[in-house]
Parts: structure tokens; C-alpha cells; sequence
């Protein structure tokens, strides 16, 4: 399946357009994690637990777009946006969304 940003693809054709697909995920941070979190924040510098964490919250949330869209018959997804949101002070969501659609070889 192609994913992209864009909503055209060079070399191919768009030839239906099925709708919006999503996919997400809801990650809680682990109690050491925050502990070691709050003494980097303390010196500064990147905080790599939690890059971490939402480098593969990211992931799942794709992967669950990607199966909405199989569902929905599509060979691609276009468009594609992420979006995050704080869902409880220790807790956030991870949305993936795009156009779900099919796309073929231009002639």
C-alpha cells in the first residue's frame, strides 16, 4: 500500500476516492520513565523514552489506518496527516488519517 502527504502521486492515476480511513492509539507513560523524563528535563537535552514511545505509538496508529483502509478496498492513502492530543495528564492519543483510495498506473 503507497502512502503519501500528497494527494497526487507522479506516474499514477487516481480512479476512486473512498473516503476518510484513520487509525490510532492511546500510549500511557510508564512511572520510571517519567522519573528518568523529569531528570533530563531538569538538565535539558532530548528526552529518548518518550521519543521512543511516540515513534512506535506513530507506527501503530499507521498500521491501523493502513487495515482500515484494506477494508475499505484501497491501494493507497493519500494525504496522510498525524495529529496528538492529551487524553489524561499521563496519556496520549496518536491519530492517522488520510484519504483512502485506489490508484493505478497512468497511461
Amino acid at each position: 500500500m503507497i502512502l503519501a502527504t500528497t494527494f497526487e502521486i507522479p506516474g499514477r492515476k487516481t480512479t476512486k476516492v473512498l473516503g476518510i480511513c484513520t487509525g490510532s492509539t492511546v500510549r500511557a507513560r510508564h512511572m520510571g520513565r517519567n522519573i528518568l523524563a523529569a531528570l533530563r528535563g531538569v538538565v535539558g537535552g532530548e528526552i529518548m523514552e518518550y521519543t521512543k514511545m511516540i515513534a512506535e505509538a506513530r507506527e501503530q496508529a499507521m498500521d491501523r489506518m493502513r487495515e482500515h483502509a484494506r477494508s475499505m478496498g484501497a491501494n493507497a492513502i493519500l494525504g496522510v496527516r498525524f495529529g496528538t492530543a492529551e487524553v489524561m495528564s499521563s496519556a496520549a492519543e496518536i491519530v492517522a488519517y488520510g484519504t483512502a483510495a485506489v490508484i493505478e498506473e497512468a497511461e
